[in-house]
Order: structure tokens, then C-alpha cells, then sequence
């Protein structure tokens, strides 16, 4: 198995690319992790992933993945506050859309998301917006996803 696991925040993660995470681990042979608040894969479809179904307290999933995930890891979720937490820990975080969470674009982001917070809370746009998921956005996922791995794979082999 290579020197690296991959986390998931599963709650919110497309079933495409936990299928996507599923055929990589296969492939390239590392861990993965699927964590959430009730079962979301089966523990038999792959030998190198688990499930961990965690307690429904506020920040469950991301507290049991910010305690378990170490330097090398990839950690998969949608939660920016979550993602900008891994990133101080030099911890890879990226989202369902292929975007790496770093320390130069990280502010960036919060920021962005107090703003939309705002805007929702003044009565512009909504909380709960329903945001597209396609191929387009698919398919940028699997390419980053699959350039972390690559990477990694190079860095820390069998």
C-alpha cells in the first residue's frame, strides 16, 4: 500500500466521485477513509476503503478526519472553515470540484464565503443554494484528484 490515505467528508460527496475515489485506490493501492454521520458505502466494495460512521455532533466527520489525516493525506470536502483547519495543519485539502485548498488562495476563499454568508443574511440569495454538478465539474475533480495521487505515489511508494 502506498505511504499516503485519502479522508472523506462523504456527507456531501457526489456519489461520482466517491466511485472516482473507490476505482483509484484499486488502482494505485492506498487507503481510503469515508467519513460521515450514517453509512454511505458499503464496507464490501473495495478492500482498501472503510467507512467510519461518526456521531451527528456539530463537526463530527471533521473533527475525526483533522485528528486522523496526516502530512501526506488528501482530504476531500466542501467545508471551507474544515478545509482552511487542514491547511494549517500542511494537510492537502481539496473539494468535489477539483479546487486544492493552499495557504496563498485559502483567505481568499473565507472571505468569499463570509461575503455570500452576508448576502444571504441580508435577504440576497439563499443559505441552502443547490449548486450544479456535472461532467464539466466531474472532470476537473478526477484530473486534480489524479495529479495529487500521481504525486504522492512518486513521493511515498509501496
Amino acid at each position: 500500500m502506498l505511504g499516503f490515505k485519502v479522508w472523506v467528508d462523504a456527507d456531501s460527496c457526489p456519489k461520482q466521485v466517491r466511485e472516482h475515489i473507490i476505482k483509484s485506490a484499486v488502482r494505485y493501492e492506498f487507503e481510503v477513509s469515508f467519513v460521515a454521520n450514517k453509512e454511505i458505502i458499503s464496507q464490501e466494495e473495495s478492500a482498501f476503503c472503510r467507512m467510519i460512521v461518526c456521531g451527528n455532533g456539530k463537526d463530527a466527520a471533521d473533527n475525526l478526519i483533522f485528528d486522523g489525516a496526516g502530512q501526506n493525506d488528501i482530504v476531500i470536502t466542501k467545508d471551507i472553515l474544515f478545509a482552511s483547519r487542514l491547511v494549517q495543519k500542511n494537510i492537502c485539502a481539496m473539494n468535489d470540484r477539483g479546487f486544492v485548498f493552499t495557504k496563498y488562495n485559502i483567505q481568499d476563499k473565507l472571505m468569499e464565503r463570509n461575503f455570500n454568508m452576508n448576502l444571504s443574511e441580508i435577504g440576497f440569495g439563499s443559505k441552502n443554494k443547490k449548486t450544479y454538478y456535472g461532467e464539466k465539474e466531474f472532470g476537473k475533480f478526477q484530473r486534480s484528484f489524479e495529479r495529487e495521487v500521481e504525486s504522492r505515489s512518486v513521493l511515498f511508494p509501496r
